[in-house]
């Protein structure tokens, strides 16, 4: 019983580790930067109108989670003249995932010393092939300083897109975290 249950731990936290290890996270800065001086930012749009691939909601959640993820590091959005210009670029591109599984079935059996008992039994393998269409999303941060026009900060947050939006709703402000982790200003 115990076994079972040490098992089924740890199943389950097998699930939340890789639930939320989907989203992949990249990042760089630029290591001369002062981050401590921005105060302000200013969102400057979606760079080539990447934006027409999302609906309304998803983009409103994007941008509510990222101003949620600044605001926590002491910057605030202003209309024009922040100290940072924000830009963000999305793509969306279908991918196949394949999945094969064989089942071996059979073996040898028992035979006795003379022959007789159970004798050898027919070996079988089975092989189920399986493809499951996804989407998979890219989002690109870009943080550049208003006076000087270079970009200081890039995230990159790779991760499958949420078919329910009732998950989007959940997922997007985790997965924002996620990839805030990585800006060189940690939460206050």
């Amino acid at each position: 019983m115990k076994t079972t249950m040490n098992t089924i731990g740890f199943m389950l936290a097998m699930l939340l580790i890789t639930n939320l290890s989907f989203a992949q996270v990249k990042s760089d800065y630029d290591k001369e930067a002062d981050f401590t001086q921005y105060k302000s930012y200013t969102f400057a749009g979606w760079q080539d109108d990447s934006d027409k691939i999302l609906n309304d909601f998803d983009k409103k959640r994007i941008l509510d989670a990222l101003k949620s993820e600044f605001s926590d590091r002491g910057m605030e959005l202003v209309e024009a003249d922040g100290d940072a210009v924000i830009t963000l670029f999305v793509v969306v591109n279908q991918k196949t995932s394949t999945t094969a599984y064989t089942d071996f079935n059979g073996g040898m059996g028992y035979r006795g010393r003379w022959g007789w008992g159970m004798g050898a039994g027919m070996a079988t393998a089975t092989t189920t092939y399986s493809e499951n269409d996804y989407n998979e999303g890219t989002l690109v941060i870009d943080m550049y300083d208003a006076s000087g026009k270079q970009l200081i900060w890039q995230g990159v947050m790779t991760s499958t897109v949420q078919e329910k939006p009732k998950k989007r709703e959940k997922t997007i402000p985790k997965k924002m975290a996620k990839l805030m982790k990585s800006y060189p200003v940690k939460k206050k």
